[in-house]
């Protein structure tokens, strides 16, 4: 059998294997990241939404090799801080922090905020596929909750520590597989499932 490659535009390791062990099931497809061929490139995300950046990501990759490609644009979006971090979930407590002084960061801005039900927030995960004809495909999937007190669990990655659920568990409690099943990327990846099963790359 002859694979079709479809290259994933991220450097994320969480995201990197959530994407890959999603999509392991589609025997023909076979998901590469830009790293792994080499393509080193330092895009700027200018879009003022999780789509127009998940685009700029995608379409900066595909002029390079005129391949199918995928992105994502995620977020945490907190209610109580009017949607932030939103776009700015990676460097919103500034530039190369690791993902527990990202969490430790939000929990300090929400600590006046002691009512539960105060503290409501969703994920957002925009997917853009580019497929082989450079036309744009675009998957949008939310994920509800709630910032918890403080960190749980030890899997998972950038906020899944402090993500309460409605059934009680932090998101990074879950495996990887539990989490695909509910999270707004393993959402969004099976709805792009879907278009390859049905559309083709």
């Amino acid at each position: 059998m002859n694979k079709r490659t479809i290259v994933f535009c991220s450097e994320n390791q969480g995201k990197i294997a959530e994407i890959k062990e999603s999509l392991s099931f589609l025997e023909d497809v076979d998901v590469v990241t830009k790293k792994e061929l080499g393509i080193e490139i330092d895009i700027e995300e200018t879009g003022k939404t999780f789509k127009e950046n998940a685009l700029i990501k995608a379409k900066a990759v595909y002029e390079m090799i005129h391949q199918p490609v995928i992105s994502d644009d995620s977020g945490l979006c907190v209610d109580a801080l009017n949607g932030e971090p939103g776009i700015y979930s990676a460097r919103y407590a500034g530039e190369n922090k690791t993902d527990t002084e990202k969490c430790l960061y939000l929990l300090n801005k929400m600590k006046d905020i002691t009512d539960l039900s105060a503290r409501t927030c969703h994920f957002t995960t925009c997917l853009c596929y580019i497929d082989q004809g450079g036309n744009e495909h675009y998957f949008e999937k939310y994920l509800e909750g709630r910032i918890a007190f403080e960190p749980r669990g030890h899997n998972g990655h950038g906020y899944d520590p402090i993500f309460l659920l409605p059934n009680g568990k932090h998101v990074a409690e879950l495996s990887l597989a539990e989490k695909n099943k509910i999270s707004h990327r393993g959402q969004a990846i099976r709805s792009l499932v879907e278009y390859l099963r049905h559309d083709g790359l």
